[in-house]
């Protein structure tokens, strides 16, 4: 077979038998657990990439799990292996304080809580952060039927007999703690939106194993019991948009890091305006996109940060993740062959009336719906060379829908 005389697996070894290696899962397995060193993982694995072969492009197949409990494997490959297929951008654009706190946090064992407004990259960034501070992370985003077995795990009917039954289920920071354990890892649970739940009632019981870490949260069918696991980080994600931090349960500030993401740095807000106008745009379209990154920066300075010839404030906190889709939309309309192929111009409008009206009146009150409208007719005007006023129309369309209800109260 190429091994030694011991049955381990050498590099040259390794090398020889590549073609049935590349056909049979059964023989890798065999090659990770009787590897002679990590070289032998790291030709298997990097070079040949033999997980993909037989596991797919991502998920834990029997390969990845067999790295993952390999005492030769180092974390940087184990890495590897729990990654792959992760398109999660490697650049961290969010501010380096914002950075340096949510992995201080971390370190000294506190879940963490990224909150701020829409589009300011926190599921970027927490799964950013998973992936620096851990081997693997796992992502869940909440919805308003989530319960505490969600989180910790509770029972679930088993149709697979003769008979309905019960078993236990776990929750995915249990799952967390198991994944950690099995494979004597750091492991990331992200839990993502978590204000689409109700917030206390989900995290009754976690909150309760953060104050005591050694009490037993959850017992599985087979006698295994879970306790949180230091290393396992808790990172969650938080739409701050309709609320204040003062309107929080109190809980979750005494228990969890509480970071912060919103204005980014200017120069590096306009990279990011650049990057994606010359990924999607410049080159495709016939827009003038020097003029489209000047719409991207007046629009976001005055959503944010208002008017200065009006002395009129900000309309409210708003992310620049959201111009990706705008200029994604551009280069996707007026490419050849494009609806807008013809309308280029048009386009523009079209995708603010798509992605950035319809998100702002989703958390407007009144006056904010007043400003929204008078902001991007006052953006038509200015930008002669983009049609701007479907998106300026949307808003007054709810804007007299806002006032025909007002006046219906009344």
């Amino acid at each position: 077979m190429g091994n030694s005389s011991d049955d381990t697996y050498t590099l040259e070894g390794a090398k020889e038998e590549i073609d049935i290696l590349r056909r049979v899962e059964e023989d890798v397995i065999d090659a990770i657990e009787n590897a002679e060193d990590e070289d032998v993982l790291q030709y298997l694995i990097e070079d040949e990439k033999l997980d993909e072969t037989h596991d797919g492009k991502r998920g834990l197949g029997k390969v990845r799990r067999a790295v993952l409990e390999s005492t030769l494997a180092s974390d940087r490959l184990k890495r590897v292996v729990s990654l792959r297929g992760d398109e999660t951008p490697k650049d961290i654009l969010v501010p380096e304080d914002v950075t340096r706190n949510a992995k201080v946090a971390l370190e000294a064992g506190k879940p963490v809580v990224l909150y701020g407004p829409t589009g300011t990259g926190k599921t970027t960034f927490a799964k950013q952060l998973a992936r620096d501070t851990g081997i693997g992370y796992s992502l869940h985003t909440a919805t308003p039927s989530w319960t505490p077995s969600d989180i910790i795990g509770g029972i679930s009917p088993d149709y697979t007999g003769e008979s309905l039954s019960y078993r236990t289920k776990l929750g995915c920071v249990s799952e967390g703690v198991q994944r950690a354990r099995r494979f004597d890892v750091k492991y990331g649970v992200i839990l993502d939106e978590i204000t689409r739940a109700d917030i206390s009632k989900i995290f009754g019981p976690l909150y309760t194993a953060i104050e005591n870490p050694h009490q037993t949260i959850f017992e599985t069918d087979e006698g295994e019991t879970i306790q949180l696991d230091e290393r396992v980080n808790i990172i969650c994600t938080m739409n701050m948009s309709d609320r204040t931090v003062n309107e929080l349960d109190n809980a979750i500030t005494r228990r969890f890091a509480m970071i912060e993401l919103d204005e980014y740095e200017e120069d590096k807000r306009r990279q990011l305006f650049r990057d994606w106008l010359d990924t999607h745009v410049s080159g495709q379209t016939d827009i003038d996109d020097s003029e489209l990154l000047r719409l991207f920066e007046r629009d976001y300075e005055g959503i944010n940060h208002g008017n200065e010839s009006t002395a009129q404030g900000a309309i409210m906190r708003f992310g620049p993740m959201h111009y990706r889709d705008v200029a994604v939309f551009v280069g996707v309309a007026c490419r050849e062959g494009g609806e807008y192929e013809y309308d280029q111009t048009d386009s523009v409008g079209q995708a603010f009336r798509t992605y950035i009206v319809p998100r702002l009146l989703n958390s407007a009150a009144f006056p904010q719906v007043e400003r929204i409208a008078e902001h991007y007719r006052a953006l038509n005007d200015e930008f002669e060379e983009f049609d701007l006023a479907p998106a300026a129309e949307l808003a007054e369309r709810e804007l007299e829908q806002e006032r025909r209800q007002m006046g219906s109260y009344e």
